[in-house]
């Protein structure tokens, strides 16, 4: 795992770009825009989408996204470039508010659904922010456009590390080349690869689906309050300490992790996390009490733990 806790990073995501391209990976090139209704809406395979289906690995896990992003330091600029009026867009949005990512509107110039909309609105905030802040250490771009090479040569030319995410298929091999560190949106830790059969995809990447599917049914009876469905803290701190695991072995070349790196990462990914308020003295005792998920190493050096090859939140 990376321990960079003085490293400040800032996230931007062309999200039409990754939405529409993870689909055309998914279903094959230029789908997203043949199965699109006229109205705007979602495709219906993604709209409709059965959570153990084939649609659903055309879903963007947006947690998987800034997990990885959190993995070089603390996230303290995220923002997301789209059209959020349009349906494929906007059933993203509660997921991005969530986790805190500041949703850019890019209002549509032509009556055309385009994916290249927000590249100069990017950059163009990218370059503003590496002056305004020159503590930034870190620029994730989440997008595969040959368009931001030149964005990319510029942060390095800033001194700044530059990380970018792309669709495989659809992503520039010059882009890749102008980054310090290129990772494809299929290879981030919990994502399921787009050739993957659908049996095997994983819970994470079914959850916008769910969350999604649920959304549709309170907005079908608006006349009844919606109730926040109770939280098992439980349950989130073990599926938190999963996924920070994950992120923790995709960046490092040993697998048996220090205990103290993943507690840090844990945090980065959800500042709410706290060992205590779950009824355990220290991080030790609650990494104990997952033994089915984690194994502790013994003898020296002390504190290293892994994830068990069968492990999920639900074990």
């Amino acid at each position: 795992m990376v321990e960079a806790a003085e490293n400040r990073v800032a996230v931007y995501i062309d999200f039409d770009n990754i939405v529409i391209s993870r689909y055309d990976e998914v279903f094959g090139r230029g789908r997203f825009m043949a199965d699109r209704p006229r109205n705007g809406k979602a495709p219906k395979a993604v709209e409709k989408a059965d959570p153990n289906g084939p649609e659903a690995r055309a879903v963007v896990d947006v947690g998987a996204i800034l997990d990885y992003a959190t993995s070089f330091g603390s996230v303290v600029i995220s923002r997301a470039f789209a059209d959020w009026s349009a349906p494929a867009n906007s059933v993203y949005s509660r997921q991005l508010v969530n986790r805190a990512v500041d949703l850019t509107q890019m209002f549509p110039t032509t009556g055309s659904y385009q994916k290249n909309g927000a590249d100069i609105r990017l950059s163009v905030d990218v370059v503003e922010d590496m002056f305004r802040l020159p503590d930034i250490t870190h620029v994730v771009i989440v997008a595969g456009d040959s368009d931001f090479i030149p964005l990319a040569q510029s942060c390095k030319r800033l001194g700044r590390y530059v990380v970018g995410i792309g669709v495989a298929g659809a992503s520039s091999k010059s882009l890749a080349a102008a980054c310090n560190e290129f990772k494809f949106y299929g290879e981030l830790p919990g994502v399921v690869p787009a050739g993957t059969p659908p049996t095997a995809a994983s819970e994470t990447e079914a959850e916008p689906v769910a969350e999604k599917k649920s959304t549709s049914r309170r907005a079908s009876k608006p006349q009844e309050a919606s109730e926040p469905e109770p939280v098992d803290r439980n349950l989130s701190a073990t599926e938190l300490l999963v996924r920070a695991l994950r992120v923790g072995q995709s960046t490092s070349d040993d697998e048996w992790l220090f205990s103290g790196g993943v507690k840090s990462q844990m945090m980065r990914m959800d500042p709410t996390f706290n060992e205590k308020s779950l009824g355990f003295k220290s991080f030790s005792d609650f990494v104990k009490s997952r033994g089915s998920q984690v194994e502790i190493a013994k003898g020296a050096p002390a504190g290293r733990i892994k994830l068990r090859e069968t492990a999920t939140p639900e074990s």
